[in-house]
């Protein structure tokens, strides 16, 4: 048993080695990913963690992931001491300070429980605050409430809430909650007064289903990947589905300089180690102006 782990680490140290290589390679791999460093900018990632801070996890290879991004909503935490242990593992990849927000309790159903958590570059926001969940109408609208938090960089303010959609027994729970994120949107535009609010997570359904159709017709929303180009989720030999993904208010948060993907990390085919050690889902990211605040 133990040699299969052990092996099983290596493969997917192997697997992220290009992280590690050359600037030549590293380049490159930019091109592929669209993922660029840019001062004037941040990079805004949604990730879901597969049961941080329980699960056995490999961390070098999950922060090499993470440490491409300035800001990261996390789904699937399951404690504070995982979000620790990530914290800990960037600092010591990056020689940077990074800080994080994890919600004050955990949400979900009596078999299945987890936290949110934003983790962050701090030389990058000037402030990170947490709102808190959203508040339902009625206890029927999710069965993981959304959380919402304020970040301010550059001139650049807005609110990132995470999501991780119920998956649930029948596909008309997933439909339910999918049409309950208009509310979600309003409530933390109306809690903060801020127009740029950003939307991202596992939402367990595409972005293109008509469930998600009020926020385009009522707050002209609309998503950011267009989940027929874009797969985010493992099986053991394959992606499978688009279930991860952003919306947005276009016109309102027009720091959005129009970049953004899906960062497909996987190297030579190895789905199912990568789905054991690290994560079932791969990292969704969209990139922002911090020059002008235009909302």
């Amino acid at each position: 048993m133990r040699n299969k782990i052990i092996k099983g680490l290596v493969s997917v140290f192997l697997i992220l080695g290009i992280f590690c290589c050359s600037k030549k390679e590293e380049k490159k791999l930019d091109l592929e990913t669209g993922i660029t460093k840019n001062e004037n900018t941040i990079l805004v990632a949604s990730f879901n963690a597969l049961r941080l801070g329980e699960k056995q996890k490999d961390y070098r290879s999950f922060v090499k992931i993470l440490s491409n991004f300035d800001l990261i909503g996390l789904e699937e935490v399951m404690n504070e001491k995982g979000v620790k242990k990530t914290k800990a593992y960037l600092e010591k990849l990056t020689k940077e300070k990074w800080d994080y927000i994890i919600s004050e309790h955990s949400v979900g159903s009596e078999n299945y429980r987890e936290f949110y958590a934003f983790i962050y570059r701090k030389e990058k926001f000037q402030e990170a605050r947490k709102i808190g969940f959203y508040k339902e109408k009625n206890d029927n609208e999710f069965m993981r409430e959304p959380y919402g938090a304020y970040f301010k960089s550059g001139n650049f303010d807005f609110v990132f809430v995470i999501a991780h959609s119920i998956f649930g027994d029948k596909e008309k729970q997933r439909l339910i909650e999918a049409s309950n994120y208009l509310n979600v949107y309003e409530y933390f535009s109306k809690e903060t007064g801020e127009n740029d609010i950003i939307i991202a997570g596992d939402f367990n359904l595409s972005a293109d289903d008509l469930a998600f159709k009020n926020l385009a017709v009522k707050r002209n929303i609309s998503y950011l990947l267009d989940p027929k180009e874009n797969l985010t989720t493992l099986s053991d030999d394959k992606l499978v589905s688009s279930y991860d993904n952003f919306f947005i208010n276009r016109e309102k948060t027009k720091e959005f300089t129009g970049n953004s993907g899906v960062y497909n990390f996987i190297k030579n085919n190895n789905y199912a180690t990568i789905k054991k050690y690290v994560s079932d889902h791969l990292l969704i990211f969209s990139e922002y102006s911090t020059l002008e605040d235009l909302d």
